[in-house]
């Protein structure tokens, strides 16, 4: 498995105390290395991105309104995703990391990559929304299919807050397969992915949301989990992204589900064994959301420890 780690990524933040700060990468890092799984992964160190890989789902305008705020360094792009100095170039190396691992999984470097300062899926196309300024995991499938010649590609996220950048920016796009395990939208931002929404036109049915209710635990997401499990493999797509958000754990401060890190594991096992006996390229896991420290080093280490045994299996 391929594991991106370093300090430009860590740079993707809002200033220490902010929910979304910089010790997030951190204390995965730490976590990683007690755990010793450098020695079972290939780390490599953070990519910086190109203004044509954001081009790729942002508008002109949108690119041009963040560089420029970012070279104030002060400023508001939403109601929660505060500008910073050098917040352009953090988020394009966010964005350049994700696309560097997509493409090493498609040329057969590695059948699985790890970007932990990523998922930013809130992000719409002209637009920054939920702490994310540029969403990796569009310009990702959109990259799969104008540069590596893709077509079909899944979707999987269970992040406590519905993946609303992605599902309405492919809603009618029938490739896109998109799987959403999130705690209900009648109570948590967005608001939105609510069961009856499956994708429109020739998509209906190639979209599966499913909203849990507050205080959701193991109990139900392993009852839930077989569920996403078969509609991913019955669509066989050629990738998998996979958005691993931590806030899904008990004890985040902003979210009420009640998942334990076994979720987290057991979705990443799941998912590259999916990819593996389907033969497509591999399964790319992108951090996602979590702002308690201690289950961001769970979860993401348990989604590491899921791929890399079952590459040993």
């Amino acid at each position: 498995m391929l594991v991106y780690a370093g300090e430009a990524l860590a740079k993707y933040a809002f200033g220490h105390g902010h929910p979304f700060g910089p010790d997030r990468f951190h204390v995965f890092w730490n976590a990683f290395l007690t755990e010793g799984l450098n020695l079972r992964c290939s780390v490599l160190p953070p990519v910086a991105g190109v203004r044509e890989d954001l081009l790729l789902f942002h508008t002109p305008d949108y690119v041009r309104h963040v560089e420029q705020l970012s070279r104030e360094g002060f400023g508001m792009l939403d109601p929660d995703t505060p500008v910073f100095s050098g917040a352009f170039e953090a988020a394009l190396t966010v964005v350049g990391s994700v696309l560097d691992a997509a493409a090493r999984i498609v040329h057969g470097e590695d059948r699985s990559a790890f970007v932990p300062i990523a998922g930013l899926h809130h992000a719409r196309r002209d637009g920054s929304a939920g702490f994310c300024i540029f969403n990796d995991c569009v310009i990702a499938v959109e990259a799969l299919r104008r540069r590596h010649g893709l077509r079909r590609i899944a979707y999987v996220d269970i992040d406590a807050h519905h993946a609303d950048g992605v599902f309405y920016a492919f809603e009618g796009d029938p490739e896109l397969i998109f799987a959403d395990l999130h705690e209900d939208g009648r109570f948590l931002y967005p608001g939105t992915g609510h069961a009856h929404e499956t994708g429109k036109g020739e998509a209906a049915g190639c979209k599966l949301n499913v909203p849990l209710p507050p205080g959701a635990d193991d109990a139900i997401f392993f009852k839930l989990w077989p569920t996403v499990a078969a509609f991913i493999e019955k669509s066989r797509p050629e990738f998998i992204i996979f958005q691993c958000g931590a806030d899904s754990i008990r004890g985040d401060p902003i979210t009420t589900l009640s998942f334990s890190s076994a979720a987290h594991h057991h979705a990443a096992r799941e998912l590259f064994g999916i990819a593996r006996r389907i033969g497509s390229k591999g399964l790319l896991a992108l951090g996602g959301g979590g702002y308690n420290r201690d289950n961001i080093a769970k979860a993401w280490t348990a989604v590491v420890r899921g791929v890399i045994e079952t590459e040993a299996e």
